[in-house]
């Protein structure tokens, strides 16, 4: 973007001219003539030409000199953040099709690049939880009973012990990110079942080893502060291994459901806890593969799996079962799905010839392509030609500690650059790269279904068949996230004090706040840190401890109180991770409100309209009441723990042009399911007030009780009954 320099002198030279004449009275008042063909004239015109030319210069001083700072600091501009997603790929192939690291898929013409290499079959899935339901009661439901006591026998008659029964009912995931989260932590058996289905009307016909990929997503939900767990640190996997298994056809020596282990090619869900994707290797004898036979009475007890409809069991291929190795259970999804793949808003550059080198320091090749991603996983591949031999050089941070024999660079990934230190191209070295990512931004935040076409396909391996790219359908159940443009000068410059004074560390209140706020691919509107206070149990002051608020940017769901996802939170803490301390016990929570109510009359000015002075003042308090900047009574939101006083607010209706006075103000605050009116509502710490409802009316109408009709707060569970079939 342009950079608008700041203005220290503005005078024009017609504004410096005209200074000039208008000094000769007080210092030669006998010089009378001043028009323009007196040559005195001409030369103050003069001194006033060069006056304007240095004013200008002057006025890049500050700029100038903030910059110098950046780069001796060595301080670039942050770049772009790719966006990523998870895509679901369907086809009608009976063989499958492949899609290899590197293909594109679209959003338009936003490009995603596939990130491994993943094969996609003519299946579907729907994953299964068995989550505990009531013994049917004979007296009430005597049919039932019998169904299920009848079960209970037959279980017994097969040789099980019956020490402890577990009824329950299966709760059903869609593959198309549909249906809403089911809790898997909230069930009979600590088990994922998800069926994998057959399209209608293709038969899968792989001529090889098969191998599936799984996708998962977990539930997006705002954490309650009771649910927050501490940040684990840089690097540490959340979760702990998943186990696999996948039905047999014939049964065990038991006479039971036979299941074999599968081996787990890669999981990028850290055990189903972050959104990602499983690949799975399937027997190589695929004939084992299928669906459990199960003995009269037995469906869906002990180890066999759950049961479907009739329609879905038509399709029915074989059942995958996962669980985890430490008995911990598996918590809310929101998509379980097969033919899954992670794309990243990126295109992989090709190979480029930056030069020659020169034999100097400090040299600097630009690319043909910015911003440059800074992945770890795909990092700039620069080559120099030594000796008429291209020898590879690695990429680093920085050069601080790179000698005169390491072969070693860095990148500016804002400017598209490659810097080399004390080790560089002499002359007639040749310099190339090989290959490096790009691209990001917030257009990549595209929307759910907007990845809907198949972009460039990388060329096959030697052997391997071509490919044609509508033999697959790709789609986004959920919106890509993560995007975020590269950082503006301005912002740049902001940076400068705060850089020099954390050195990349959060130690104090502020490093932690203003570190939060710079996270990658969050847009973070606003993050307090509260030292010493453990958020899981609302105590304070706890040693060691830290917790930081964070507020999302903007939240379409909760404009007036915005609330981060688990994503955003996630996202922070493993940002803080990098930065904090290794003895402080760090948390990233959401923000909690207290909800509010206001009722208040005023008298209108004569010439003003009520409807309109009323939309103002409503609008006037929700912003003095508002969490996130410029709003707020400092323009910093409203500050953690501060009361609201029904007096302050009257202050604030009577700002608004149009109000003659305020009769009357009612405050109250909600107390549970009730509303305390009082004139002035005491908040936690960790709170901040949401308005839940203004009430305004004419200095001559009563003044309504404040919360009167304002419904109850979103969140609480809904009351739906359980319809069972009836034999």
């Amino acid at each position: 973007m342009p950079l608008i320099a700041p203005v220290l002198d503005d005078r024009t030279f017609d504004q410096l001219r005209n200074e000039l004449v208008n000094r000769i009275p007080v210092f030669n008042p006998e010089w009378t003539d001043f028009n323009r063909s007196d040559p005195a004239i001409t030369l103050l015109e003069l001194f006033a030409y060069l006056g304007e030319g240095l004013q200008f210069r002057f006025n890049q001083i500050p700029e100038a000199t903030q910059v110098a700072f950046l780069q001796l600091l060595d301080l670039p501009l942050r770049p772009a953040v790719p966006a990523r997603a998870l895509v679901r790929c369907t086809t009608k192939l009976p063989a499958g099709a492949r899609a290899y690291a590197g293909d594109q898929v679209k959003a338009g013409k936003v490009p995603f690049t596939v990130e491994c290499d993943t094969q996609v079959w003519p299946i579907a899935c729907i994953a299964v939880a068995r989550q505990p339901d009531t013994m049917p009661l004979a007296g009430s439901e005597p049919e039932l009973h019998a169904v299920v006591q009848g079960t209970i026998d037959a279980v017994a008659e097969a040789g099980a012990k019956l020490e402890e029964v577990a009824t329950y009912r299966s709760v059903l995931l869609e593959a198309d990110g549909t249906s809403p989260p089911v809790d898997f932590a909230n069930v009979v058996d600590r088990s994922v079942w998800i069926a994998v289905l057959k399209e209608e009307g293709v038969e899968p016909a792989p001529a090889g080893a098969m191998s599936v990929s799984v996708g998962f997503s977990p539930s997006a939900r705002t954490p309650r502060l009771s649910e927050v767990v501490p940040c684990p640190g840089p690097g540490v996997r959340t979760g702990p291994a998943l186990e696999w298994r996948i039905s047999a056809r014939d049964p065990g020596p038991d006479g039971g459901p036979r299941y074999l282990p599968l081996r787990v090619a890669g999981d990028s869900t850290a055990g189903f806890v972050e959104e990602g994707v499983v690949r799975l290797e399937l027997p190589a004898k695929l004939d084992d593969v299928g669906v459990p036979v199960v003995a009269p009475g037995l469906a869906g007890t002990g180890d066999y799996p759950p049961l479907l409809d009739d329609k879905r069991a038509e399709r029915l291929w074989f059942w995958l079962r996962a669980w985890r190795s430490d008995e911990s259970r598996i918590g809310e999804a929101r998509l379980i799905c097969v033919n899954a793949l992670e794309v990243v808003q990126s295109v992989q550059a090709r190979p480029e010839l930056l030069g020659g080198g020169n034999g100097q320091p400090g040299q600097v090749f630009a690319l043909a392509n910015r911003p440059v991603l800074l992945d770890p996983l795909h990092k700039v591949r620069l080559e120099v030609q030594e000796g008429g031999v291209w020898k590879a050089w690695a990429q680093r941070d920085d050069l601080d500690a790179s000698g005169e024999g390491d072969r070693h660079f860095t990148v500016d990934a804002e400017a598209g650059t490659v810097r080399f230190g004390e080790r560089f191209p002499q002359i007639g070295e040749r310099v190339r790269v090989t290959g490096y990512r790009h691209g990001g931004g917030a257009e990549g935040n595209v929307p759910a279904d907007a990845i809907s076409k198949v972009g460039d396909l990388i060329a096959p391996p030697a052997g391997a068949p071509a490919r044609n790219a509508d033999a697959v359908k790709v789609s986004n159940p959920f919106p890509a996230e993560g995007g975020m443009a590269s950082e503006s000068i301005e912002d740049g410059l902001k940076r400068i004090p705060g850089e020099v004074r954390r050195r990349s560390r959060a130690v104090t209140r502020d490093d932690f706040s203003e570190l939060a706020k710079m996270t990658p691919g969050v847009e973070v509107g606003r993050a307090e840190c509260m030292p010493l206070f453990h958020a899981p149990d609302l105590s304070s002051p706890r040693a060691g401890v830290v917790s930081v608020v964070v507020w999302p940017a903007r939240d379409p769901q909760h404009p007036n109180a915005p609330r981060p996802d688990a994503y955003q939170l996630k996202r922070v803490c493993q940002w803080l991770d990098t930065k904090r301390l290794v003895t402080t016990e760090l948390y990233v929570i959401p923000p909690t409100y207290r909800r509010i109510a206001i009722s208040l009359s005023v008298q209108v000015k004569a010439g003003f309209g009520l409807d309109a002075v009323r939309d103002w003042v409503e609008l006037v308090l929700r912003q003095y009441l508002a969490p996130l900047p410029p709003q707020g009574p400092d323009g910093e939101g409203w500050p953690l723990g501060r009361r609201v006083l029904a007096r302050e607010l009257e202050g604030v209706a009577m700002q608004v042009e149009g109000v003659e006075y305020v009769e009357v103000l009612r405050l109250a605050g909600e107390s549970g399911t009730t509303w305390n009116e009082t004139a002035a509502v005491v908040l936690e710490s960790w709170e901040v007030p949401e308005v839940a409802a203004i009430a305004i009316v004419d200095a001559a109408t009563p003044v309504p009780p404040p919360g009167r009709d304002v419904a109850p707060p979103p969140g609480k569970p809904v009351p739906i009954p359980v319809l069972r079939d009836q034999c």
